[in-house]
């Protein structure tokens, strides 16, 4: 579309300097919330205050639009930490105190701001949402503590503050077990606890920072996921043993045994469960490397 003096129109020229940014911000999103569905709505939420704003007079609309996605990325995260504390009988050490700081590792920080796997990922879910922007936003993509203090709401020594905490749970995130017999052993236990309705079935095979993740939200907390998983009884009665990704997990055929329609993916950590993704969306179950016994 072309404006009156033959000149691209104002909405569209906003279009395309928007999209050259999407791939960043789709990855800040993603990083902040684990999910791409979610971080896709994130992006999206950008465009439209994007859309309804005068930036005639924003230098860097990089940063701009960095600060948008992480604000609505906060929202998203505290709105998501709420409904799982509702339903979240709390053990007496959630949310002890961070430990005392070690000396600081630039190479080792930037190793974990690298890192993009599992147990960053079970650990980032354990952070409160301003530890977790702190992080990802600093460690991650360099934004300044400055830009970080002014999307939380602090100062920039107290979000300093906020990425240092998280730092730290990072550095003591213990490796995702590689022990496949045992992590069968487990499955199998989890499978027998949920099909019977056994609570404390499911508690001893659930690390207790559990994260379970599904198209209806993330729930957190071994006694939260072992009651949503006593509700799936019905399921687990239908499910087989299954490698997902190379990892022991779940499969749910459809009736005719010709089709995938849901699949859990374990990530185990200490000998538990300390992630199940719960994979139901058609396109995302193509995705997934699903092998049968």
């Amino acid at each position: 579309m072309r404006g009156d003096h033959g000149f691209p129109d104002d909405h569209d020229f906003l279009a395309e300097r928007f999209e050259a940014h999407r791939t960043h911000l789709r990855a800040v999103a993603h990083r902040m919330l684990g999910s791409l569905a979610e971080a896709d709505d994130a992006v999206q939420e950008a465009w439209f205050r994007l859309s309804r704003s005068d930036t005639r007079e924003v230098d860097n609309l990089g940063g701009w639009l960095t600060t948008v996605v992480g604000r609505v990325c906060l929202d998203m995260l505290r709105s998501r930490k709420s409904r799982a504390e509702e339903s979240l009988d709390q053990s007496p050490d959630h949310g002890a105190p961070a430990p005392a700081a070690t000396a600081p590792d630039p190479e080792h920080d930037a190793l974990l701001a690298d890192s993009v796997g599992v147990a960053l990922l079970v650990v980032l879910d354990t952070l409160t949402p301003a530890e977790r922007l702190a992080f990802v936003l600093h460690d991650m993509f360099a934004v300044p503590y400055d830009e970080v203090a002014r999307i939380v709401g602090r100062t920039p020594t107290a979000a300093r503050q906020l990425a240092s905490r998280a730092r730290r749970r990072v550095r003591g995130a213990p490796a995702p077990d590689a022990d496949l017999a045992r992590q069968r052993e487990v499955v199998d236990a989890f499978r027998a606890a949920a099909r019977d309705g056994d609570f404390d079935g499911l508690l001893r095979v659930l690390d207790p920072d559990v994260v379970s993740r599904s198209a209806f939200g993330v729930v957190v907390g071994a006694a939260a996921v072992a009651s949503g998983a006593r509700t799936a009884a019905h399921l687990a009665r239908v499910a087989r043993p299954a490698l997902v990704d190379g990892v022991p997990g779940l499969a749910v055929l459809s009736e005719d045994g010709q089709r995938l329609v849901q699949a859990l993916r374990f990530t185990f950590v200490r000998g538990r469960i300390a992630v199940i993704d719960i994979v139901t969306d058609p396109e995302r179950l193509s995705r997934l490397d699903v092998t049968l016994p």
